[in-house]
């Protein structure tokens, strides 16, 4: 019965990172790289003849290179597990495909480290980690995305498992603790090296908390981040050489350049040296009793005091080093959320184990139930939020639905907002090699021409049938509004009489576009939407007594067609 039990709430963190996905399963512009990266290496494969021509007339990449080149490594193994099914299952929709992979490699990861909790402080802390984890917004959601955070998420996650004193401290004979402390080092040199560059400073924090313990020699933290540098590079350097034709290239190095000694970073904001502690952590962990109650009881409770400070100093010291970078976000220090949301459950289960033997145990335990399923709620409410972020890709789908077969030929413009709102090369039609319509199917021809010169000559935008635009005065010609896709916009206060603009033949977004170009929704988010529509009614009725609070949704996205006549 306790092993099904720790099995069923372990089971939440791949259930609901699925169903994140799911909900939401369009990208935006930080994911932008290493998803257009997995669909070219999917799609085009790898060449081995002619490579730089090659790249250039099939990858995304060398045509919109971004300020920095970004690793391969990541999307190059992703695409790799996702090739077969992606071949041999038809009709699957590959973005979503490639994400779960992905999402479902964090969740592994995550669960690994639920294990270790359990065999250091017992299956009851392991279990407020998973509710604690499972319950953090940030985390199940972006599991799944294709930020180079969350390709480096896993390996650090394993490392810190490897790195916590009180799982390898029981390990016999202790030759075998030390080798799982050299483990978690090479692990975090790999992932700096390739993935993420902030992962250094992670590292050096790390490998000074075990010389200062003693728990391994200086020579050891020197050989272990040698061997592990020897790796990274070997990843790193021919794969993003290669695909960046550029001999020899290290994309973090160059990142690093260009974000830290150039200072370049400051381009996209700067916050104050307290913004990971004062805004960030506390978004993180969204729980607020897991940082105000449960993480002060386990570093002031005698018998969790060390066990706490082990965990705890090594990854605080990070994000107080970190803090010293103006440009700050909150995916920057990701990382260290699995250590900090262990440590809140080793309070947590001391409360929990206590709620008999006095009323401050008592209260404390329900309030702890009453802020997790709170923390859920608002978690399912920020998913449902974001899943109407994505105004790009719901025109794109709604185009292809409306055109398809239409013609021979369509040509079509993307403006900005539409490529950094959900606009990937997995919801394009693809085109055949030769680029040319066949068997009465339509050639789908894309464009994302930002440069501003050319979007101002009319010549440009006559070789265009439809156009997805944010502003549709800056289509020169003649355009119709064939279609308007709302976005959010953020929320608003309902009163009592006032209709919510998601009842059933409403004109919203929602109800219009196709969530995905398979048939993926059909059905379940039917079932889904109106079993919503039916809380809200209730609630509306018996609760809040007509009140309630709904996404504001405001027009963002036209899609135009052309008045000019076919061709």
């Amino acid at each position: 019965m306790r092993r099904s039990t720790d099995a069923s709430i372990a089971l939440l963190v791949p259930l609901l990172i699925v169903l994140y996905l799911y909900v939401a399963p369009y990208t935006k512009v930080e994911e932008s790289f290493n998803i257009q990266a997995t669909h070219d290496i999917i799609t085009y494969g790898v060449p081995f003849r002619n490579a730089n021509e090659y790249l250039i007339t099939h990858y995304d990449h060398l045509s919109f290179p971004g300020s920095v080149p970004r690793t391969f490594v990541g999307s190059l193994a992703l695409a790799g597990t996702s090739w077969p099914f992606a071949w041999l299952v038809e009709g699957v929709d590959r973005q979503i495909l490639v994400r779960a992979i992905l999402g479902l490699y964090n969740a592994f990861s995550i669960l690994a480290f639920r294990n270790g909790i359990a065999h250091a402080f017992g299956s009851e802390t392991a279990n407020w980690y998973i509710l604690f984890q499972a319950s953090q917004f940030h985390v199940m959601y972006y599991a799944s995305r294709t930020l180079p955070n969350f390709f480096a998420f896993g390996m650090s996650t394993l490392a810190l498992r490897s790195l916590m004193p009180s799982f390898v401290g029981s390990m016999k004979p202790p030759w075998k603790g030390v080798h799982e402390y050299r483990k978690a080092l090479v692990m975090l040199t790999v992932i700096g090296v390739t993935f993420r560059s902030e992962i250094a400073m992670l590292l050096g924090c790390h490998a000074v908390w075990l010389l200062l313990n003693k728990r391994l020699s200086l020579t050891e933290v020197v050989s272990s981040g040698l061997f592990g540098l020897a790796i990274g590079l070997s990843l790193t350097v021919p794969i993003d050489s290669f695909f960046w034709q550029e001999m020899p290239l290290w994309p973090e190095f160059s990142g690093f350049i260009f974000n830290i000694l150039e200072g370049r970073s400051v381009e996209w904001g700067t916050s104050p040296f307290h913004y990971y502690f004062t805004s960030s952590l506390p978004r993180l962990l969204l729980n607020p009793l897991t940082w105000q109650v449960c993480i002060p009881m386990a570093l002031t409770t005698p018998a969790l005091r060390e066990k706490a400070f082990d965990m705890l100093v090594p990854n605080i010291m990070f994000v107080v080093v970190y803090s010293l970078q103006p440009h700050k976000e909150w995916r920057f220090i990701i990382y260290v959320l699995p250590s900090l949301t262990a440590v809140a459950a080793m309070g947590a289960s001391w409360i929990w184990n206590r709620r008999t033997k006095s009323l401050v145990y008592r209260v404390l335990a329900m309030g702890l139930v009453a802020s997790t399923l709170g923390t859920f709620a608002a978690s399912f409410g920020m998913v449902a939020v974001s899943s109407f972020n994505y105004p790009g890709a719901e025109a794109l789908n709604y185009l292809h639905a409306h055109a398809d077969g239409s013609q021979n030929v369509i040509n079509v413009h993307m403006d900005t907002l539409s490529c950094v709102s959900g606009v990937t090369r997995f919801l394009q039609i693809t085109a055949p090699q030769d680029n040319s319509a066949s068997n009465g199917n339509t050639l789908w021809l894309y464009d994302k021409t930002e440069n501003e010169t050319q979007l101002l000559h009319p010549g440009f935008w006559e070789k265009f049938d439809y156009a997805l635009a944010e502003r549709p005065e800056k289509a020169i010609g003649g355009w119709d509004i064939l279609h308007t896709v709302d976005g959010f916009a953020g929320v608003q206060l309902l009163r009592p009489g006032e209709t919510s603009r998601y009842k059933v033949g409403s004109d919203s977004s929602l109800n219009q576009s196709p969530k995905s170009n398979t048939n993926l929704w059909s059905g379940v988010e039917s079932v889904a939407y109106q079993s919503w529509l039916k809380v809200e009614e209730v609630m509306r009725d018996r609760v809040t007594r007509g009140w309630w609070v709904q996404a504001k949704m405001e027009p963002q996205i036209r899609i135009l067609s052309s008045t000019k006549e076919s061709s």
